[in-house]
């Protein structure tokens, strides 16, 4: 029970990614981009698919699986996050990022029927597909729980 204090890790991410993306719907319009710098700008976006807007155009039935996707992937990390010994700091905190980017994008699937997105990459004319912070917790606290699979699980984090 004491690593479920993590879980407010994962509230944290759900809020900051929740008001970055109403703060973004009310200052541009829908596909309206403002650059920031040469290699970023904030562009709004509308992704009806999962990354890389798979399954965007599949008709509607993708919002649905990727929620009910989405909610048992959290019900599986918060039983994982729940079981993890005192010591697995690291692996708590990518799960809990992991966990807190995909409810962030399960609420906007579930309020709009798509996912906001607003970070913009690119280099020249090559873009990165827009995205978000509960995309980017996702992907940090994959790299995370991949990087601590290489840890000698015998020592304490």
């Amino acid at each position: 029970m004491m690593m479920l204090k993590w879980l407010n890790l994962s509230a944290l991410v759900i809020v900051l990614d929740q008001l970055t993306k109403s703060f973004m719907v009310h200052w541009l319009e829908l596909h309206q981009t403002v650059e920031v710098v040469p290699f970023f700008n904030f562009t709004l976006a509308h992704n009806y698919g999962a990354a890389f807007s798979f399954l965007a155009s599949a008709g509607g039935w993708q919002r649905w699986f990727f929620v009910l996707l989405a909610v048992t992937i959290s019900i599986v990390l918060t039983i994982w996050l729940k079981r993890l010994p005192a010591h697995a700091k690291l692996e708590a905190t990518s799960l809990a990022l992991i966990l807190g980017g995909a409810l962030g994008n399960v609420i906007d699937r579930l309020i709009y029927g798509y996912v906001i997105d607003f970070l913009d990459v690119y280099y020249g004319s090559y873009h990165w597909p827009a995205f978000n912070i509960a995309d980017s917790a996702i992907c940090i606290g994959a790299v995370l729980l991949i990087l601590d699979s290489f840890r000698n699980k015998t020592e304490p984090q």
